[in-house]
């Protein structure tokens, strides 16, 4: 029989699995799940396949909750529970509302101040429209409350409905807190009100610190220092904090799972002896993509992943299919170009960074990439495929 050339490159499937509780066998379900899947479906497994977990069934097989009570404890431990400048949250009833919740229940007064005119994920509270109509300069510009209503109105969000700046303000009262709200996108702001501060940013958390501290904050603490260790036998995240938590209940969060280095290995060495072959594994969260209409920015996690097999370190070493076929070789075509351009991928070694026939190859990290191929393809609702098998990723025009 001719060995007939193959006409697929990667392919990216969701792998339905039971519901994850408490103390389940996270590794076994997942590889039987993979391993069942392809008997069923009549794939094989190869090497250097991606085997992708979400980050929320892993959390959830460990118990990694915390309580509204817990968040609260460690909030006034850490803060003092006077009053607490809280700055820079992002917009989320599933991210941060219950979170806030704790926050408010361990402080007696509450000063938020929120960027603008979205928060670090895109949230849009008032539109760059209003804000230049307005003639409000947001670099340095300090809004109240009510100068911000006088300015701007209600401002619902596109997707949700909510007007987040009530809704915090409620949820803050609620809780017994005073509140004051502010608007501000410099750290600094906030010092005039209050000089312990809890910051809430998540990517830029580290200069937001340095900034604080440098300005003469008596204490600066990030949710990343917040549940670092468990509080009344809770769960915790020793590097992350409250950083990449979901809401579970009105009183709960799931928080991001704890060190899963262990169980991406289990996984690995479970489909070696299963099958012989050598897959990659990860645990991935929130991708990292732009939505261009709603403007938000995925990434509410601290980072796309946090534990992969060693075969995921860096970066893809690519050419780019269309500079070659333009530009090396323009005057050639059919077999010839076919022969030309697998010759260069065949030859190409090292880093590519700097080369002409690179660019525009995006070099993201391997698992930033593919975690975003997997949180799109497992999406956040009810497809009920929490694993992802990922193929042909690390494949070129030549295999």
């Amino acid at each position: 029989m001719e060995n007939k050339e193959r006409r697929v490159g990667t392919v990216s499937r969701g792998i339905r699995c039971p519901i994850i509780r408490q103390g389940d066998d996270l590794s076994a379900i997942v590889a039987d799940s993979v391993l069942e899947a392809a008997e069923i479906e009549g794939f094989s497994i190869n090497d250097r396949d991606v085997i992708a977990v979400t980050e929320s069934v892993v959390a959830r097989a460990q118990g990694n909750y915390a309580s509204v009570d817990d968040i609260a404890a460690d909030v006034k431990a850490k803060l003092g529970g006077e009053t607490i400048g809280v700055i820079f949250p992002i917009l989320s009833r599933n991210r941060f509302a219950i979170c806030l919740r704790g926050i408010a229940k361990g402080a007696k007064k509450i000063v938020l101040m929120l960027s603008y005119p979205s928060d670090e994920v895109g949230n849009e509270l008032v539109s760059l429209d209003k804000i230049d109509a307005a003639g409000v300069n947001p670099y340095s510009d300090v809004l109240t409350l009510e100068r911000y209503r006088e300015l701007f109105g209600v401002n619902k969000h596109e997707f949700t409905g909510v007007d987040y700046v009530e809704y915090y303000g409620d949820l803050i009262r609620s809780c017994g807190a005073e509140v004051e709200i502010i608007f501000a996108n410099q750290a600094k702001a906030i010092l005039p009100y209050a000089d312990r501060i809890l910051n809430c940013d998540i990517h830029t958390r580290a200069r937001t610190k340095r900034i604080l501290l440098e300005a003469g904050a008596k204490v600066v603490c990030g949710l990343d220092e917040i549940m670092t260790a468990p509080v009344n036998g809770s769960g915790c995240n020793e590097k992350y904090g409250l950083l990449g938590s979901n809401k579970s209940t009105e009183e709960t969060v799931k928080l991001f799972p704890r060190d899963c280095r262990g169980l991406v290995g289990d996984i690995q060495d479970k489909i070696l002896k299963a099958t012989g072959k050598h897959v990659e594994v990860m645990v991935y969260g929130d991708g990292a993509f732009k939505d261009p209409k709603g403007k938000i920015w995925e990434l509410a996690d601290p980072v796309v992943s946090p534990a992969f097999t060693d075969g995921l370190i860096g970066t893809p070493n690519e050419l780019k299919l269309k500079y070659l076929a333009d530009n090396d070789f323009k005057d050639l075509s059919g077999e010839a170009l076919k022969d030309a351009i697998s010759a260069s991928i065949r030859a190409k070694s090292g880093s590519l960074v700097g080369n002409m026939a690179a660019q525009g190859t995006t070099p993201r990290q391997l698992t930033d990439l593919i975690g975003s191929l997997c949180d799109l393809t497992s999406g956040s609702g009810d497809k009920g495929t929490p694993v992802v098998l990922v193929q042909g990723y690390f494949d070129n025009y030549t295999n």
